[in-house]
């Protein structure tokens, strides 16, 4: 017995010396960083930028799953991280604008679309790192997160203003680092018949970047 205890000693001796011992666990890393789900973190004032996936549309339809309305093919957004805790958690970013452009309309009686324009930023989006990379985008300090579309009709130009007083739901993805809207409701609180009652919005934008970064690197979820 006593050999096999001095034996055992010497092993512990051993795999101290020579580091094989077991290390402390590391640290977790960010909900948010950049490079790689093992990158650097996004720092807190970092600004992240997008533009629509290439080939595709941000639309306002009069339903979630209908095809009457507006369609743009150009739309961008720009955030700032404002916390973006160790993982498992949620980051949380303020959005600061978002624009849309070469968008077009199908409605009868609308011969164009003059603007559309995101009105009461900044709003709160929360990017969560729970199953499904669910993300909340809120309503700030201003108010109801609103929207004001302007349309050209055969009898002049008509606004259509939405509004979403509870916010809206989207997902993002490391394949294509991308974050993505489908559906989304904003309800119309002024303009005449021809805007629909409620327009839903969808929209997928990537990839994202971390364009306070030099090289402006890929964003990651974790």
């Amino acid at each position: 017995m006593r050999i096999r205890r001095t034996l055992a000693t010497a092993a512990l001796a051993t795999l101290a010396l020579t580091g094989a011992a077991v290390a402390p666990a590391q640290a977790a890393g960010a909900v948010l960083t950049t490079g790689s789900p093992t990158g650097p973190a996004v720092a807190v004032g970092d600004v992240l930028t997008a533009n629509l996936v290439s080939g595709s549309f941000a639309t306002f339809y009069n339903s979630a799953t209908g095809t009457s309305g507006i369609k743009c093919a150009a739309s961008s957004f720009s955030a700032t991280v404002t916390s973006n805790p160790a993982a498992p958690g949620s980051a949380v970013e303020r959005l600061d604008a978002q624009t849309f452009g070469s968008c077009t309309s199908n409605v009868l009686g609308v011969t164009g679309v003059k603007s559309i324009t995101v009105t009461n930023l900044p709003w709160t989006n929360t990017v969560s790192d729970a199953p499904g990379n669910p993300v909340k985008l809120t309503p700030g300090a201003s108010g109801a997160m609103g929207t004001t579309v302007v349309l050209s009709t055969i009898l002049g130009s008509v606004n259509c203003n939405y509004q979403s007083a509870t916010g809206i739901n989207g997902t993002t993805s490391n394949t294509g680092n991308t974050i993505g809207f489908a559906g989304q409701p904003f309800a119309l609180v002024s303009g005449p018949s021809l805007c629909f009652a409620t327009g839903y919005f969808s929209a997928t934008y990537g990839p994202v970047v971390d364009s306070t970064v030099a090289g402006s690197p890929l964003l990651f979820v974790n």
